[in-house]
Parts: structure tokens; C-alpha cells; sequence
């Protein structure tokens, strides 16, 4: 019986955030309908740009995009070696995405272009405009869904409408997960339609610098990219995994998978990642239970995006909450400096910060308790904090962003009621007991005793002099009293009340 035949002649696989060769949902569409396909990555000038402007040229997302892309085109060389052709790798350029896509079909001859969903907001007007451009040329854009295991109107409540809270999802989400929904795409059963990469269109992936760029520490981090890092990172997880539930909330302790940057680019799948933790959950293992809790709030938050675009834009998913009025000004100014910087006096944000600034994570527990911090203790509006984490995470995900600090300004869906406000030095004493992890990003607050670690200000002054420590030169008094802030803030997200009422 000879095979079917294939509807194109020549395709184009566009990749963005699904940089793996392994299990991808387009790539392996691109592979079944076209007789040739060649593979390309557009460093998008219209993303990269604005961090240029902003000043961002060390930045750790383009450095790991840069060697996972490496790893990437060895990836697609030896699928194509595996079935007999040489020449085959990744096309990389470096411009804006909506021409230099259509350019580039163009020239290829392809007649689609294959790419994977992306629901950032910038990301639905970049591929309108490419359909428009390639319809025009005669030619279509095919895109699929790769990120995530139930996207956009998948799961909806008994009315037809997105959940907008979370337990809810997580069960209609459970129902309706089959099999089939983590069957893996076979890429590499149909590695012989990869061609070889033409003279004038050579594949490589050129040098950061030439992109505007320099190296950040990414390497003496030891930080794992492309498809082998991920592995290596879920195999020494699930050595672990059995603890998670546990261990997850102590940033001293290994606790988290640390794949997030992962799932992030795609450089591991989600469908493998969720099937992991879905036949340890069927075995009764708490930490993978609670592991597989935290796989759906991403889809759960990527899901608010896709229905809910306005809020990643900079607009609240509670209208009643444009109501609130943040601190401005030169004083909100300085509080602002003062959080970025980790030098608010409260030694577990202070730590917190120097762990993001140093080296672009931050722990999840600390992301909430800064969070926290920034709009209930400070009264500094939830968009400047998740600005500067979108600038220097290195799992930057917009979707989980956004969710994560309208959580935590309570303007978001199945958020943090208003009047829950973490407590800085509770949160230290409880989730770093001992000042692990504050003597670790505070080596200046090492010598102080651990009760007196969490809270220096209340120490006996003759216990700080003794640990070297002076207040106001060796490390800054609190910024404002946690006790005080708590009351501002019920005043000021009283108008919310009202607005309701």
C-alpha cells in the first residue's frame, strides 16, 4: 500500500517557545504534510529591541534562548542523520518576526509555514499580521497547541464559560484529561521530510554579541539549557520528588524541579512532564500529587490569559480594583528602588531580591512574600513589581506573571483576599527557620544569632554589635513598620467595598 500523499510541497516550521525536536505538536504536523521542510528561529527585534532600549543588554532569557537554540540544531542535524540526510539544521535570523517570516517562505518556496500557539497578546497580533502576509503571497499559517495539555476554550464550566477559580478547573481539568490528551507527537518517526538547509540560507545560530547582547553568569550558575538540561533536571527531581509537597515551601532546601524556565521555552514537554507526575499521583505520592497541582495552575493561568487577553496588558481582572489609589511620587519612587534593590530592612525580601538580581529566579514562596510586600506593606501598585520581574526572571512567563501579582494584589481571579496580608518576619521565621537562605543573600546579617536573623531591629543592640552588624550602616532599618502598613492597606482597599456595595 503506498502512503498517502502529502497536501504541500514545501513547509516552513516556525519555532518560538517549543525550542525541542522531540514531542512537538508543529513540527511534527510540518513533517506529515510536507515532502520538505527546513526549520527556522527568528530572534524577534520587536521583543529584543525594547530590553536594548531599556538597557537590559545582559539578559539571561536571550542568553538561555541562545544556547538551547544550540542544542536545538543539533537536535534537528541528527534527526536528519538518523534518516539518511546531511545538511539539515536550524535557520536562525535575527529581525522582525512578521517580515522576516514571509521573507523567508518566500524565498524557501514553502506554501505553510507551521508554527505552535502562543496567547501573549503581542504574540496574537505578530501571527494576524504573518497570516495576513503569507495569505497575501499565497501561502497559510498552521498553528497548533503545544504549551500546554488544554488550552484556550478546552475546559469551560457546565454554562460554557472559562473558570475564573481555580479548585473548580483543576477538577473539570482532571475529568476531562485522557490518554490521547498526553500521547506524544512522533517528530522523529518522520525525520525524512527535514531538507537540507540551502547554501544562501545556512543553518547555525549566530554569536549572542551579534545580536546586541552580552554574556550574563548563566554558566558559572551552572544554569542547565536546551532539551538535555531538562532532562537532567527532571531526572535528579524525581530522586526527590516524593518530598515535594514538603519541601517545596523552604527556599534553603532543594525543594522545587526548577523546570519552570523549561516549560517556559519548551525545551521539555509539557505532556511528558504532566504524564510524570500523573503516575506518580496514581501511586499515592503526596509530592507528586502536589507537583501535578501546580502543572494545572500554569494551565489555569494560561488559560485566564488566552480568554481574559485585557490582563496582560496591564489592566486588572476585578474592575472594582482600578479603584485603589497606590503611592506616587518621589517617596513611592524610592520605596520602589529600595524593593528592587533588596535594602527594605526586612531581611527575607532583602534576600529574596538579591536571589532574583543575582540570578534570575526566585524562589515561588518568595515571589508571593515579595509580592506581598510591594503592594500591602509598601502600597506600590502590583504593575511595577510585575515589570521588574518580567525584566529579570528568567522564567518569564507572562501568563503565570500576571497571575502571580494580581494573586497577590488580590485583583486577580481566585485571588488572595485583600485583608490577607503576609507578614515579613513570620514568613521568615517559618519558611527559613534556621537563615539558610538569608545568610546566603545577606552575608553581612551572617554572624546574627537566628532569632535575631528575621527581625534585627528588635535585637539587643550589644547582639548586633557583637555580629558586626550596625543599623543604618551595615544593613538599613525597616523601610516602614509592617503593623502600620497593615492598617493603610485596609484603608486603602476599603474602596474596593465600596465600589461592590
Amino acid at each position: 500500500m503506498s502512503a498517502p500523499s502529502k497536501p504541500y510541497d514545501r513547509g516552513l516550521m516556525w519555532f518560538r517557545r517549543d525550542l525541542r525536536a522531540e514531542d512537538n505538536a508543529a513540527l511534527c504536523q510540518a513533517l506529515t504534510q510536507c515532502r520538505q521542510v527546513w526549520c527556522v528561529f527568528v530572534f524577534d527585534t520587536a521583543i529584543l529591541q525594547p530590553l536594548l532600549d531599556r538597557g537590559l543588554t545582559a539578559d539571561r532569557r536571550v542568553e538561555f534562548i541562545h544556547e538551547s537554540l544550540i542544542d536545538l540544531d543539533e537536535q534537528l542535524r541528527a534527526l536528519g542523520r538518523s534518516h539518511g540526510t546531511e545538511g539539515v539544521g536550524l535557520i536562525v535570523r535575527h529581525g522582525a518576526a512578521v517580515k522576516v517570516i514571509p521573507r523567508l517562505a518566500a524565498a524557501l518556496g514553502a506554501q505553510a509555514v507551521f508554527a505552535n500557539h502562543d496567547d501573549d497578546p503581542y504574540a496574537r497580533r505578530r501571527d494576524a499580521q504573518v497570516l495576513g502576509a503569507l495569505a497575501h503571497a499565497g501561502a497559510v499559517l498552521q498553528t497548533y497547541k503545544d504549551h500546554v495539555v488544554f488550552e484556550r476554550h478546552e475546559v469551560l464550566t457546565g454554562f460554557g464559560r472559562p473558570f475564573t477559580v481555580f479548585t473548580p478547573y483543576k477538577n473539570a481539568w482532571l475529568k476531562a484529561l485522557t490518554d490521547e490528551h498526553l500521547r506524544a507527537h512522533p517528530v522523529e518517526r518522520h525525520g525524512d521530510a527535514l531538507a537540507p538547509c540551502p547554501p544562501d540560507h545556512p543553518p547555525g545560530v549566530p554569536a549572542l554579541e551579534a545580536l546586541g547582547f552580552a554574556r550574563t553568569n548563566l554558566r558559572e550558575l551552572r544554569v542547565r539549557t536546551g532539551t538535555r538540561g531538562a532532562r537532567a533536571l527532571l531526572e535528579d527531581f524525581l530522586t526527590r520528588i516524593e518530598h515535594y509537597h514538603q519541601a517545596r515551601d523552604y527556599p534553603a532546601v532543594k525543594g522545587p524541579s526548577y523546570l519552570s524556565v523549561h516549560l517556559r521555552f519548551g525545551t521539555i514537554s509539557v505532556r511528558a512532564l504532566v504524564s510524570t507526575a500523573l503516575a506518580l499521583h496514581r501511586q499515592g505520592m503526596a509530592g507528586a500529587t502536589a507537583w501535578l497541582n501546580e502543572l494545572i495552575w500554569r494551565e489555569f493561568y494560561h488559560q485566564i490569559l488566552a480568554n481574559f487577553p485585557h490582563v496582560g496588558e496591564g489592566k486588572v481582572f476585578k474592575p472594582e480594583y482600578d479603584a485603589i489609589r497606590w503611592e506616587r511620587g518621589k517617596h513611592a519612587q524610592a520605596l520602589f528602588a529600595a524593593w528592587c534593590e533588596g535594602r527594605t530592612g526586612y531581611p527575607l525580601v532583602d534576600a529574596a531580591m538579591h536571589q532574583l538580581n543575582q540570578t534570575g529566579y526566585m524562589h515561588n514562596r518568595l515571589r508571593m512574600v515579595t509580592a506581598s510586600f510591594l503592594t500591602k506593606d509598601l502600597g506600590l501598585d502590583w504593575r511595577w513589581g510585575e515589570q521588574y520581574f518580567a525584566d529579570h526572571l528568567i522564567d518569564f512567563d507572562l501568563a503565570a506573571n500576571n497571575g502571580g501579582w494580581q494573586w497577590a494584589a488580590s485583583s486577580g481571579c481566585d485571588a488572595q483576599p485583600y485583608f490577607r496580608i503576609f507578614n515579613p518576619v513570620t514568613q521568615s521565621e517559618k519558611f527559613d527557620p534556621q537563615g539558610k537562605f538569608i545568610r546566603r543573600y545577606l552575608p553581612v546579617l551572617a554572624k546574627l544569632p537566628t532569632p535575631a536573623l528575621h527581625a534585627p531591629w528588635q535585637a539587643d543592640a550589644a547582639v548586633r554589635a557583637a555580629a558586626g552588624v550596625t543599623l543604618g550602616r551595615d544593613y538599613p532599618m525597616p523601610i516602614v513598620d509592617h503593623a502600620e502598613a497593615r492598617a493603610r492597606t485596609l484603608e486603602r482597599y476599603a474602596v474596593v467595598r465600596r465600589e461592590r456595595s
